[in-house]
């Protein structure tokens, strides 16, 4: 049951990423999110070439939930113990973290979605490092109100 629970936590935690990247988008603090970029880059290389605007968001909303319940399905199977809400909470921060490191430190860069955190100069080098801990603290919560019932 963790894969099953860690793949619908991973889907929720995207979607609360998602709605936070929606609020920082209107107040101006982030203008374009990595799943776009990602559906730019798969433009660049001719994937997309001649889809529509519309079509191209799809892509974008689509393989970022697709990564979240991939994430949120692999992090639930490396879930052996389970604690409290708030260990549970923290603990999602955390694999939250690993995500964001793992993908921003190899595959992201390596296809040229976009330099390496080190390398780049911009306090926004921060916002997807919030974006992610907010993942990973829904993605806890949710997969404790999933999972502490069956221990």
């Amino acid at each position: 049951m963790d894969v099953k629970a860690g793949a619908l936590s991973g889907a929720a935690g995207t979607v609360a990423m998602s709605g936070l990247n929606a609020v920082l988008g209107k107040v101006g603090l982030v203008y374009e999110t990595v799943p776009m970029q990602v559906v730019d880059r798969a433009e660049e290389v001719g994937l997309l070439e001649g889809w529509s605007p519309a079509r191209k968001r799809a892509v974008g909303l689509a393989t970022h939930l697709g990564y979240g319940i991939t994430s949120g399905m692999l992090i639930g199977a490396l879930r052996r113990e389970h604690g409290q809400p708030t260990t549970e909470f923290a603990v999602g921060i955390a694999l939250g973290l690993m995500v964001w490191g793992i993908g921003w430190s190899s595959w992201l860069p390596l296809l040229g979605v976009h330099e390496a955190p080190w390398n780049q100069n911009t306090p926004g080098v921060w916002l997807p490092v919030v974006g992610h801990a907010v993942f990973g603290g829904v993605w806890g919560l949710t997969h404790w109100a999933l999972t502490h019932e069956q221990e």
